[in-house]
């Protein structure tokens, strides 16, 4: 399977991607005001090519549990600068993390190449139209409920089958409006208890069914500090690693982390293992 990303294409037969995080903001959970000026920004997105990211992801608004929104014109200024300023000179996809169609247009104006939507197009009806008009790659990602309160007891009935059938009413949403080059995100960490993250990791491979490429982001969440007695988010790296070697084994295409220079290796090892080949 293969998707076109502008001037790019992602081959998904031979390798698993590496999705860098850039947050452009004061308050997210793992990196808070780290990258908020745009200098730091770009020299934090450089590191992460050097470091082996396959495609480096920008947001300009916190998802963390209990988050509020922001103006749409402040996420516009946090993110747009950014995005002017590496476009053209990466060599890799640049994606806008956003649910709102005006910063999806704009962003992919100033020269991103993927949307990446936490809401799959729930929360923003115009997404879609504006994505199919710009031609790039969709990121249909499972959130119950928003960020302000998706954290607040979330129950399920049958979580992989409710995740899988909102995945798949995104699909169907934005097929009719056009839109073929979906990747899909079971959402760790967005309406899930800690049990329901290592439930999604260890049945990964029933999201095959939809025949999209899956992509996945465990870096730093909570859930592995609990496993690691408490550990803080600069302290689960090798929970992440672990996290992640499991996703690549049972069947992500795209991984989303932080520690781009590290978890790159991790998923060469994986892959190499998942292949049972050594690549050349």
């Amino acid at each position: 399977m293969k998707i076109t990303c502008g001037e790019y294409c992602l081959d998904f037969e031979k390798r698993t991607y590496v999705m860098g995080i850039l947050n452009v903001t004061p308050d997210s959970f793992s990196d808070a005001g780290l990258y908020f000026d745009k200098k730091s920004a770009v020299k934090r997105a450089e590191e992460m090519v050097r470091e082996g990211a396959d495609i480096i992801d920008i947001g300009g608004q916190s998802a963390r549990p209990g988050s509020k929104a922001v103006p749409v014109s402040e996420e516009l200024r946090r993110t747009i600068p950014v995005i002017e300023a590496l476009s053209g000179r990466l060599g890799i996809p640049i994606s806008i993390d956003t649910y709102r169609a005006k910063v999806a247009k704009e962003a992919v104006e100033a020269g991103a190449s993927m949307v990446n939507d936490i809401s799959g197009l729930r929360f923003d009806r115009g997404m879609a139209s504006v994505v199919a008009r710009a031609d790039v790659p969709l990121v249909i990602m499972h959130i119950k409920g928003r960020p302000q309160n998706m954290q607040k007891r979330p129950r399920y009935k049958d979580l992989i089958g409710e995740i899988i059938q909102y995945l798949r009413e995104g699909m169907g949403i934005a097929r009719a409006a056009g839109i073929n080059k979906i990747i899909i995100d079971p959402g760790i960490g967005f309406g899930k208890t800690f049990d329901h993250n290592l439930q999604i990791i260890k049945n990964l491979r029933r999201f095959g069914r939809l025949r999209r490429p899956i992509l996945i982001g465990p870096s730093r969440k909570a859930f592995i500090g609990a496993i690691l007695d408490g550990a803080p988010p600069e302290e689960r790296l090798e929970g992440t690693a672990a996290a992640v070697a499991v996703s690549v084994l049972n069947g992500a295409n795209i991984v989303r982390v932080h520690d781009v220079a590290k978890m790159s290796r991790v998923v060469k090892v994986a892959d190499a293992i998942k292949r049972g080949s050594v690549p050349s």
